[in-house]
């Protein structure tokens, strides 16, 4: 059976009319004869949405009862049996209800498809993964409800609903997208015109990256080799110079003038590890592209402009910047085309741009600088086992030449000369060659005891004998130089990877990464030096020995004491250093916050306090204030109906204003620890009218749930009753309509737990942390007409009460309160017996 199709609708921001598209695709295909049904469609009473599923056959949901709560879901099942051509699923992202087959809808979808059936779905942009994090810290909102990326990239067709975000506020203030009473929080939270312009690019670029990923795809499955400009992509090509940092900004304008373009930079190490860059160099570009907002490729390759060529095309590149040959304009007559004007010649259809730079041309010497494969003593020993071993070899075949034993002389002078490469290398064997060359023209090769040479075919065979003896010591010496980088690569990594491990798992950067280097480099003493004090020092109190100085930053350095190291040693410190740097800033910048955390906390508490003071108290002052004016100003002119208005609207704010007080001294008490508590026995169940009574809510607002038989507590029931109210106002406040907040007391043990229950918006539990400090307005953290100290109040006097006050999430949306309040053993008891 075929698999089915997956169209899906996405949208920046709810209200984009993904769904009304959806439905509108839907009767395009009725009109085709397709046979659609609509397994799950949201129309959120919008009216025009609603009017679209008119026509459109419906597969009744499946009802769940979860909590006490009527959910409705997609009929699986039923939609299977039906087997539509087309269904329509709404909302790709959704939590199923617990018990149901799958977790997820688009597994549902999955299904579907599996069954060969189409599916239409819509899902927003916030709702992908690896975008949930940035849109949460561009709306400050977290989505619980996220799909994997892969799901929405194996859609056979997404179209985006778009639409700007000005027009969708406008949708927003004339009731299109949700209630009335719901309008003027969504404008001025998640609806805010900055928020959606984001959204709506954060969604362009998703789809056009995701354009960009079936590009490719389509060039791979057909063999498209030539570039395609539709996006500009730059390379720049590092060498681990100086110059790398011109040619990164440089390729960065390039991208940038292009609109949008990408910036990749790649350096490409040799396999043999001969030409090493300058890793603080490289390090430090690392760094910039990441701040030109480029990515950055370490590739190896032998031949250089092949492996860039190819990398360039392997990214679909089609600029390429590379810098000016350093090489002065004598070594480029003498030694042919550089990298640079092979790299030109090979780009085919790629742009190149070369870069002119300070270190253009400034190499002055032809050959590389001269570094042995071998030791001193090696070399050494091969030009004593030239000089004792051509002697006594001459000695040997002179003893047993002949006219027509040149060849085997030539030979056995030629086994001394790979004796000598093997021991020495390539200018001992060199030194060998010339000597035992000389030797068979002076001593075997007619006429003999001369440099002339009478048969022609001695000549070659001499000419033959010195050209093998010189490329087998070259052969030689460049093997035991590749061994020699090879071990002192592995011996590097090594040392660099114990460095960084230790960065990683210790506590502290700093002092870990010390303690690891005098290891390493075996070292008496490490320190470090701050402005020509010691400030940190690791090993022996030690003064006596080789003292290495290296620079680490703005009057900073590392000392090391104890040996001599050679240049490759330096080269590894110059990696440290920049290491060192990085967590020697990180280990201040982690000192500044620690000390501006409590500064930071003071200052909230009193902007927060300020701002209340400065609103919140002087709204009802203000309206008590005109009140009484009007009621002094206007005399006997008042009606008595006026008269009793004016006195009950100031008698009203100056309520709030003693409410409001009260809380602030509450607070106060609370945290200096000054509340005055009187604990006796409590039923709860008699504290509840009251409590209901103060919020003016009747029973029709509150879902009670009060078993018989509760036990009575130890607690205060002056606090009790005021912490009841005020997590009852707001469950109150953020209950959705129709559906009444609850309150549950059970028990558990000797603890009598009160949950009030609200079916609203909730919060996330990374924010739960500061829902109980004071000045809090955050979600179901709201204190309508407060301040923000509803539930820091609460939980005060909760614990104060020997209680405790927890939130938790209500099961299938919402928050739950949680009062857990010790049981009055004193009464128990008696009643046990």
């Amino acid at each position: 059976m075929a698999r089915g199709r997956l169209l899906v609708f996405l949208g920046a921001a709810p209200g984009v009319g993904k769904t009304y598209a959806m439905l509108e695709e839907a009767h395009r295909l009725l009109g085709q004869g397709r046979d659609v049904v609509s397994a799950v469609v949201l129309d959120h009473g919008r009216t025009a949405t609603a009017a679209l599923t008119q026509g459109i056959e419906t597969v009744p949901p499946r009802v769940v009862q979860h909590g006490g709560i009527r959910l409705e879901e997609m009929d699986l099942a039923a939609v299977l049996a039906r087997r539509p051509q087309v269904a329509l699923v709404d909302e790709l992202a959704h939590t199923n209800a617990p018990g149901s087959e799958h977790a997820k809808r688009w597994e549902d979808i999955d299904a579907l498809i599996d069954a060969g059936v189409d599916v239409l779905s819509t899902v927003n942009i916030q709702h992908i993964a690896s975008l949930n994090d940035v849109v949460e810290r561009i709306t400050g909102i977290p989505q619980r409800e996220t799909i994997p990326d892969q799901v929405l990239r194996h859609a056979d067709r997404i179209e985006l609903v778009d639409l700007a975000p000005q027009a969708l506020r406008d949708r927003l203030t004339a009731g299109q997208v949700y209630p009335t009473t719901r309008i003027d929080a969504a404008l001025s939270n998640y609806f805010r015109l900055g928020n959606l312009t984001a959204l709506r690019e954060l969604a362009l670029l998703w789809l056009a990256d995701e354009v960009d990923s079936a590009l490719q795809r389509y060039r791979a499955e057909h063999g498209i080799a030539t570039a395609w400009e539709a996006r500009e992509r730059v390379v720049v090509a590092l060498t681990g110079g100086l110059e790398g940092e011109t040619l990164l900004r440089r390729g960065a304008r390039i991208a940038a003038r292009s609109g949008g373009g990408e910036l990749l930079a790649v350096h490409v190490t040799s396999e043999d590890g001969l030409a090493a860059p300058n890793p603080a160099a490289l390090a430090a570009q690392r760094v910039l592209v990441e701040q030109l907002g480029g990515t950055y490729h370490q590739i190896v390759g032998e031949d250089i402009p092949t492996a860039l060529i190819g990398f360039a095309r392997a990214v679909h590149a089609s600029q390429l910047v590379i810098g000016v040959s350093r090489r002065s304009r004598l070594a480029a007559l003498l030694t042919g085309a550089g990298t640079s004007s092979r790299v030109i010649r090979t780009s085919g259809d790629i742009d190149v741009h070369m870069v002119n730079h300070g270190a253009a041309g400034n190499r002055s010497t032809l050959l590389p600088k001269g570094r042995g494969a071998l030791s001193a003593k090696r070399r050494l020993l091969g030009f004593a086992l030239a000089l004792v071993g051509g002697p006594l070899l001459t000695l040997v075949l002179s003893s047993t030449r002949s006219t027509e034993s040149l060849t085997a002389e030539a030979l056995g002078y030629q086994l001394l000369v790979i004796l000598v490469a093997l021991v020495g290398g390539a200018w001992p064997a060199a030194f060998a060659a010339v000597l035992s060359g000389l030797t068979l023209d002076f001593l075997f090769a007619e006429p003999l005891f001369t440099f002339t040479i009478a048969r022609p075919s001695h000549f070659v065979a001499l000419l033959l004998y010195l050209a093998n003896a010189l490329l087998v010591s070259f052969v030689v010496d460049r093997a035991a130089r590749l061994t020699r980088v090879a071990r002192r690569s592995a011996s590097e990594s090594e040392v660099l990877t114990t460095i960084a491990g230790g960065v990683i798992s210790g506590t502290d950067a700093v002092q870990s990464l010390l303690e690891r280097v005098r290891e390493a480099f075996n070292m008496r003493t490490v320190r470090l030096i701050v402005r020509g004090q010691v400030v940190e020092e690791h090993g022996e109190a030690a003064s006596d020995g080789p003292v290495i100085d290296v620079p680490v930053g703005d009057g900073t350095a590392l000392q090391l004491v104890g040996r001599t190291i050679d240049a490759s040693d330096r080269r590894i410190l110059d990696v440290v250093s920049a290491q060192l740097a990085v967590a020697l800033e990180q280990r201040s910048l982690t000192d500044t916050a620690r000390r501006l955390e409590p500064l930071e906390e003071v200052d909230r508490v009193r902007s927060a306090l300020l701002a209340a003071v400065g609103h919140d108290l002087r709204r009802p002052l203000a309206v008590a204030t005109a009140a009484v004016t009007s009621l002094r100003s206007s005399g006997t002119r008042l009606t008595g109906e006026d008269r009793a208005q004016l006195l009950e609207s100031a008698e009203r704010s100056l309520d709030v204003l003693a409410h409001l007080v009260t809380d602030l001294l509450d607070v106060s008490r609370v945290q200096a620890g000054a509340l005055a508590v009187s604990l006796e026995s409590v039923d709860v169940a008699d504290v509840l009218p009251a409590a209901l009574e103060d919020l003016d809510a009747g029973p029709e607002e509150v879902e009670l749930h009060v078993p018989e038989a509760l036990p009575p507590v130890r607690a205060d029931p002056v606090l009790l009753q005021r912490v009841l109210v005020n997590l009852l106002s707001n469950a109150l406040r953020h209950s959705p309509a129709g559906v009444p907040p609850e309150l549950t007391l059970s028990t558990f043990g000797d603890r009598l737990q009160v949950r009030v229950i609200d079916h609203g918006p909730g919060i996330d539990e990374a924010r739960r942390a500061r829902m109980f400090e004071p000045f809090q307005h955050d979600s179901d953290t709201s204190d309508s007409g407060g301040i923000g100290l509803g539930l820091a109040l609460s939980r005060g006097f909760a614990e104060g009460m020997g209680a405790t006050l927890e939130a938790e999430d209500t099961p299938g949306g919402g928050l739950t309160m949680v009062i857990v309040l010790p049981v009055d053993a004193t009464v128990r008891e008696p009643a046990d017996a």
